[in-house]
């Protein structure tokens, strides 16, 4: 019996966000035949044609399981209707798995030329290592580049030739191409000599159409192609990377790539890969604006991406220290280098070390920046970020939310307190950033936090994970005297607040209430070592604000607060 976890907590934003999930889970469930508690008490109302047509009207993301065949099969035949409304509403395809050598795939295959071709998808995430069916899932959709491998196996019986997907001009590299471009050469060669098995039936999205579709429909004439606007790889192997950079310098229509490796790349795979980023965005008509990238081997390639993509808006990139090979040089040299046009940068970082003034000569040149999330920046001993803090005070001082996380802070509050002071932030996370360590008062340090947080724009703080435990009290003077913070939440989860601290906090609270209802977020503190004194301070704590909280052993808390020390 197929099962499919039902624990796995989450956030959503909305409510309409969490409505959403909760449909789609249940449409996933009872479209493929898997079990939970619920499906199972409810399965007279659930497994029914009527909540699979209702749902089907209501969801807008599709997950789709080539292994579960059966339940693709009866999408191409009995449920051909219902296949007709995903067709109309899916926005979004998430394809599990993609086997081009088992037959069996092709009503996988039909399934996603209707959503992807005749439907409105435009958002494709894959979590699947099948380089072949990468590519069958990009050709034709979007970018001018044919696959002469893929083009010969799209049909067999030599029927290719009637079905070429749509060429123009410069579809195929040239022999010319391939000198101007040695790069993209060298990589076709390599692509060329993968003996990957071919499919021994019909592949080609035309013939699919024609095989499975209702015979009042087969004869509707040549089918149309859609176009990819937003791209995930999840499961991103170096031949998938290979295949991308085929079809990404003619890519135009692509507005959003992440790209989530399966190992740490290597130096080299990137470069290749930059070079047909940097092919794309020559072009006056390419859209990518966002890229998401990793795991990169050293920190040194996001000027590379950035290099190779001068118009991203938006670029996020994770770097792990690769314990082979020889390692890349940073290069510091700023030669008049122009702004760029980045609004939202996030870099996440593990090593053991890392150079701060690489990060912070990039972000020298990103006035415009809205957003920064930066992880893991570890400096050698002695060293502090009080460099990073300035240089965001003084050169990005458009932010608007800004996430700091596993940075050591405590020893360059003065430039904190400047930051705060002179930005409009709305939003701030600083989680696990030791805010309090090694601290003559922490209490007064805290204070002098607390007064500098009450930015009337703020109405989102994040103070997670850096051990507060009593001192959490000093938080209520947010909503004391004549400038009161306007905050909507405050996030302490993983501060070690004992049912003491926490009933002394929603004291305070109680006489300095917050302006607005504030979604308090408590989870992962000890609240079972006194649970009566827990429940009284949630219970002050409820006509002003929104607790979240989560059963927790004291023993695991108390584990993962020994981790943290």
């Amino acid at each position: 019996m197929l099962t499919f976890d039902t624990f796995q907590a989450l956030d959503f934003r909305t409510e309409e966000d969490a409505k959403h999930e909760v449909m789609l889970r249940l449409f996933t469930a009872v479209l493929y035949g898997l079990t939970n508690g619920y499906v199972l008490r409810n399965s007279a109302h659930l497994k029914s044609s009527s909540f699979l047509r209702a749902a089907a009207r209501s969801v807008r993301h599709f997950i789709l399981m080539p292994p579960i065949h059966e339940a693709l099969q009866t999408l191409t035949s009995d449920g051909q209707h219902l296949l007709a409304l995903l067709e109309k509403n899916i926005r979004s395809v998430h394809v599990s798995s993609l086997c081009l050598t088992d037959r069996r795939t092709q009503a996988a295959l039909y399934v996603l030329h209707r959503l992807l071709d005749h439907g409105l998808s435009t958002h494709l995430m894959l979590s699947v290592h099948c380089p072949l069916g990468l590519a069958w899932l990009l050709q034709g959709r979007g970018s001018r580049y044919q696959d002469p491998e893929l083009d010969q196996r799209m049909c067999c019986g030599g029927s290719a030739k009637a079905d070429r997907i749509h060429e123009g001009p410069g579809a195929e590299p040239t022999d010319s191409d391939a000198q101007r471009d040695p790069v993209s050469s060298c990589k076709r060669a390599k692509m060329e000599e993968d003996q990957a098995p071919a499919p021994s039936f019909d592949v080609s999205p035309q013939l699919l159409c024609r095989t499975f579709s209702p015979c009042d429909a087969a004869s509707a004439g040549a089918c149309p192609f859609g176009r990819i606007t937003r791209l995930e790889i999840r499961s991103c192997g170096w031949d998938s990377l290979r295949v991308l950079s085929f079809y990404l310098p003619t890519f135009f229509c692509l507005q959003s790539l992440t790209l989530h490796s399966t190992a740490i790349f290597r130096e080299p795979q990137v470069s290749a890969f930059a070079a047909a980023l940097k092919q794309l965005s020559d072009a006056s008509c390419s859209g990518l604006v966002h890229l998401n990238m990793g795991i990169l081997p050293c920190i040194g390639l996001l000027k590379t991406l950035l290099t190779a993509g001068p118009r991203l808006q938006a670029l996020c990139v994770e770097f792990q220290e690769a314990l082979w090979g020889p390692q890349c040089l940073l290069d510091h040299a700023e030669p008049h280098m122009a702004d760029l046009p980045l609004e939202k940068l996030t870099v996440k970082v593990s090593q053991l070390q890392t150079d701060a003034d690489f990060l912070t000569s990039v972000l020298r040149r990103c006035p415009r920046l809205t957003w920064l999330h930066v992880a893991g920046i570890r400096l050698p001993t002695g060293s502090s970020q009080s460099g990073l803090l300035r240089t965001l005070s003084e050169y990005n001082r458009c932010l608007k939310v800004l996430i700091l996380e596993d940075i050591k802070l405590c020893d360059c509050l003065p430039d904190v307190l400047k930051l705060l002071r002179g930005c409009r932030l709305e939003e701030l996370r600083l989680t696990d950033c030791r805010l309090l360590e090694k601290c003559g008062d922490p209490g007064g340090s805290l204070v002098e936090l607390v007064s500098a947080l009450k930015i009337p724009s703020l109405h989102s703080l994040g103070l997670a994970q850096n051990r507060l435990a009593k001192n959490v009290c000093e938080l209520a003077e947010l909503f004391c005297g004549a400038s009161q913070s306007s905050l909507r939440l405050l996030d302490i989860r993983s501060n070690f607040i004992q049912p003491a601290d926490l009933l002394r906090f929603a004291d305070r609270l109680r006489v300095h209430r917050p302006p607005h209802r504030l979604t308090l977020d408590l989870r992962k503190n000890p609240g079972d070592r006194d649970p009566e004194t827990w429940s009284a301070a949630l219970q002050s704590l409820q006509p002003f604000s929104h607790p979240l909280v989560e059963g927790w052993s004291s023993t695991d808390t108390m584990a993962d607060h020994v981790s943290n020390m």
